[in-house]
Formats: C-alpha cells, sequence, structure tokens
C-alpha cells in the first residue's frame, strides 16, 4: 500500500470529518430515535398502578409505511404510533437546536477526537488501498479503470480501512449519543482515548469490534459507492468536456454525486450499526435481531431514520474529502515519501 496515498486520504478525511462532525452526530442522534432497550419486563416500576378499563391506544404496526397514497400496516405492534406533530419536529435542525439548548453549543462536537482517530485508521487505510488497488489495476496502455473494477477495489478497500478503524467507530458512536442517555447512565468519556479504555475494561476487548460485521458491510458500500462514483463522473465529466482534471468545479460535482449516492445505499445498514454500537450488553442478539427489532417496533421506514443529516453530512464531508485531497496532490505531487 502506497505511503503517499495513505497519507494524503488520510489529512483529507480529517480535515472533512472534523468540518462535518456536528452533522454527524445529529445523524446519530435521529438514529437513535425510537429506539429502546428490550426486555422481558416491560414494566419495571412494579409500583404502577394501571387502570385496565382505560381505551387502548393506537399502535404503530410491524411494517408501516406512511405515504401520500396512504398506509401498508401487517400485524399489531407494542410500539404507540407517533404524532403526526411529533414527527414533523424530528428534523435535523430540530435535532440540533435541541442539542445546543439542553447540552451547550460544544455539544455538537462531541466525541470529535474520536472521529479523528477515526479518519486516521479507517479513512487513511481504505484511501491508501483505493489508490493502490487503482494503479494496479488501471490498464497502462488505455488507461482504462472500469466501473466494475472501480466497485471491487472500493469494497475491498472499505473491508479492509473498517477492521482497522472499527475501534475508533464504537468510542465515536457511544460519545456522540451520550448527551440523550439519562444523567445516572450517561459514561462521560474525557476522551477516545478514555473511551476506549473504560470500554476495554468494562466489556472486554472485543466489544470494540462490537458491530463490526455491519461496519464492515457500512464501509465496503459506501467505499464503493463513494469511490467509485467520484472517479466515474470525474471521467465522465472530464470526456464530455464539462470539466477539466484539474479543476474544483470538476472535483467538487464529481464529489457531490458520490456523496448522495453513498449516503442512500449506505443508511440502513447505518441505522442498524449505530443502534449496536450504541446498545448494552444482551441488548440485541446480532444485526439481524436489530434489524428486526428495529423495523418491528418502528416501521421499515426507520431504516432511513437520519437520511437526511446523512445527506447533509455526507455531501459536504464528500466534498471536502476530494476537493481537499485532490489540492493536496497537487501541492505533494513533486514530494517524496
Amino acid at each position: 500500500m502506497p505511503i503517499r496515498g495513505t497519507k494524503v486520504g488520510g489529512i483529507a478525511a480529517i480535515i472533512a470529518g472534523a468540518l462535518t462532525h456536528p452533522l454527524d452526530l445529529i445523524k446519530v442522534r435521529m438514529q437513535l430515535q425510537g429506539e429502546h432497550a428490550f426486555s422481558l419486563d416491560q414494566n419495571p416500576n412494579h409500583n404502577l398502578n394501571l387502570d385496565l378499563n382505560l381505551p387502548v391506544k393506537p399502535y404503530r404496526p410491524v411494517f408501516a409505511l406512511d405515504s401520500l397514497i396512504g398506509s401498508i400496516s401487517l400485524l399489531p405492534s407494542s410500539t404507540p404510533a407517533p404524532s403526526s406533530s411529533t414527527r414533523s419536529s424530528m428534523t435535523p435542525f430540530a435535532v440540533g437546536s435541541h442539542i445546543v439548548k439542553t447540552e451547550g453549543p460544544a455539544a455538537l462536537f462531541s466525541g470529535v477526537s474520536a472521529t479523528v482517530l477515526r479518519q486516521m485508521l479507517y479513512s487513511a487505510t481504505r484511501m491508501g488501498i483505493y489508490d493502490f488497488l487503482k494503479r494496479k489495476w488501471t490498464d497502462q496502455l488505455t488507461g482504462n479503470f472500469p466501473l466494475v473494477t472501480k466497485i471491487a477495489a472500493g469494497l475491498i478497500a472499505g473491508a479492509i480501512g473498517s477492521a482497522v478503524g472499527n475501534p475508533a467507530d464504537v468510542a465515536m458512536v457511544r460519545m456522540q449519543a451520550d448527551g440523550r442517555l439519562p444523567l445516572n447512565r450517561r459514561r462521560k468519556y474525557k476522551s477516545v482515548v478514555d473511551a476506549i479504555e473504560r470500554i476495554v475494561r468494562h466489556e472486554g476487548v472485543s466489544s470494540l469490534w462490537r458491530g463490526s460485521w455491519l461496519t464492515m458491510n457500512r464501509a465496503m458500500i459506501v467505499t464503493a459507492s463513494q469511490l467509485a462514483t467520484y472517479d466515474h463522473v470525474k471521467e465522465i465529466l472530464i470526456a464530455g468536456g464539462r470539466g477539466t482534471p484539474g479543476g474544483i468545479g470538476t472535483h467538487a460535482a464529481a464529489s457531490f454525486a458520490a456523496g448522495i449516492v453513498a449516503a442512500v445505499a449506505s443508511n440502513p445498514i447505518d441505522v442498524v450499526k449505530t443502534r449496536m454500537m450504541n446498545a448494552d450488553m444482551g441488548i440485541y442478539g446480532g444485526p439481524l435481531d436489530c434489524a428486526v427489532k428495529t423495523v418491528a417496533e418502528e416501521g421499515p421506514m426507520a431504516l432511513y431514520k437520519g437520511l437526511v443529516p446523512t445527506v447533509t453530512r455526507q455531501g459536504p464531508f464528500t466534498m471536502i474529502l476530494f476537493v481537499t485531497l485532490e489540492q493536496i496532490r497537487g501541492l505533494l505531487k513533486d514530494v517524496k515519501f
């Protein structure tokens, strides 16, 4: 794996990750909305007297899809259906405003140290490996690097990068989600190092790779869709005379398209990954169990919770990432590593 690709990709990813961290935090909080701990005892307050003569409230069906043409539902669920006013208030701006109001402006950067570490490990690795495979698999005579090959390179790079960066990913999710917990359950990590040390001490080393299967799948999807789309769209723009290899406009347009594709493709698995990483031990039996419980309690569209902040974060992140990457490449093209 070339050192140049890893270092340049890592620097660009750190800058992009730090600048877009508040959007990522809002996305995590929105993905966790509606989640609760599943247990056999659904009424932990044994002293609470319930009036069984009260009318039963409507509940959200297991499979529900609200749309302009009506709704589809199968089987009742035990989760009350949120009102339309509640659903409409769950916007990225509303969530962000609530965080600032209840936790302070600094809370928007909770876990930023974990984000920096994650980009150093995950993004630097995947960018370096993708760059290495791109050089190896590009036809030396024609310069052709087919879309299918781009996707394959992205899948491999994403898988390896996720395995390296998963501990930082777990710490980042925990730190970002901490403010939504009751005061007596907040973990109050001081830094990413403190988070990793306490996770290992209380839950074991293996907990640092909790949800790693999901992280790997998400990373493969994100890397394949993001890097392949960026390279392919950039090539199309240049070939069609609508852009130049070194033009910032070309880089921005290609990276914006890459961000949208990556966000839409990865959101469902990202929701499950976020919930598994944030959950205490024993809540979910695995990724499939988490997905089934999420859909059963909140409907299938719950897998697209946080899509708007995902897009609004993935778009700027990808644009900053690739525009910065291209500029750093230009500045360091004559520098030997």
